[in-house]
């Protein structure tokens, strides 16, 4: 059965139902065979406005939703910050409530995650997480559709999160397996663990599906019997200044060929862009267990899908 998704914010993968998400998935595999077999534009969207508002530069969000827009029929807008009023002082509820008369969608990438809370609080149209310093929902959704792709179900599966455990993809992809009913290892070094409020909300979400949610600070020992090695940069967009410290004390956990082979046959997955040489080697990135590109494809799937049913 269809669930009405209309109108409806998408700022977490925890606010979301797992009916909502299967629904995503279902949508996201129509469009996608759409495309493969040449139908480029499917004009679900066609009359329809979405304001783009980028704090933070972008090379696959700001392309695979403006596509997205596009094949969908409707009209994406690119807004960055000196593009608004914001800069000059208006506030985020005037924001919310002038764009909300103009657009039927705003999607957003900031910094602070509560200018996200604050837009669909006090506007009327839905918005969508392109990413905050919290969380980053459509990049895991695209994730979690990848890996249902490539392996037909979560069931069973062990997804390992190696790297900074306190970023917003941690944050994410323990709430988005927990979800869905797989099974998450945040191995991280000591201190750097995920947000305590998501990490209660996963827990709640993983009693209900029978996922596991676990943190571990050795690498060795979280990759035994995994099925995906999970990767992201060591030093998000607004810590720079801290990129020597952060490679030094992340050194450890870089995903290397031995690391893949102790998994006893996982593939590779980030975000990207990636570093190598630091989170990850030009070994495992271009190795043929490597899906980085499949994933980067297919957030302009989920993200059409997301568009479709929220609009």
């Amino acid at each position: 059965m269809a669930i009405n998704m209309k109108g409806k914010s998408v700022l977490s993968i925890h606010d979301l139902t797992i009916e909502e998400v299967e629904q995503i998935f279902d949508v996201a595999r129509t469009l996608k065979l759409e495309r493969i077999v040449g139908k480029l534009v499917n004009p679900i969207l066609a009359g329809k406005t979405l304001a783009m508002i980028f704090e933070k530069p972008s090379t696959r969000t700001r392309l695979s939703f403006d596509i997205a827009m596009h094949e969908l029929g409707g009209h994406p807008i690119y807004l960055s910050s000196n593009d608004l009023q914001l800069a000059r002082g208006e506030s985020i509820a005037d924001t919310a409530k002038v764009l909300s008369r103009y657009v039927h969608g705003i999607m957003a990438r900031v910094f602070q995650h509560q200018k996200l809370v604050d837009l669909a609080r006090y506007g009327s149209v839905p918005v969508v997480n392109g990413l905050s310093d919290l969380l980053h929902p459509c990049q895991v959704l695209a994730d979690l559709f990848t890996i249902r792709e490539k392996f037909g179900s979560f069931c069973g599966r062990k997804l390992v999160y190696m790297g900074d455990g306190a970023n917003n993809m941690a944050n994410s992809l323990i709430e988005g397996c927990a979800k869905v009913g797989m099974d998450c290892v945040i191995c991280t070094p000591k201190g750097d663990l995920p947000d305590k409020g998501v990490w209660e909300n996963a827990l709640q979400d993983a009693e209900l599906t029978g996922a596991t949610i676990e943190v571990s600070h050795d690498p060795i020992e979280a990759v035994q019997n995994s099925d995906v090695i999970y990767s992201d940069v060591w030093a998000s967009m607004g810590q720079e200044a801290e990129h020597a410290e952060r490679v030094k004390r992340m050194m450890p956990y870089q995903v290397t060929p031995k690391l893949m082979e102790v998994s006893g046959g996982a593939i590779f997955m980030h975000c990207l862009p990636a570093h190598r040489g630091e989170e990850v080697v030009d070994e495992v990135v271009d190795a043929p267990y490597s899906i980085v590109f499949d994933e980067a494809e297919n957030r302009l799937h989920v993200q059409k899908a997301v568009l479709a049913l929220v609009l």
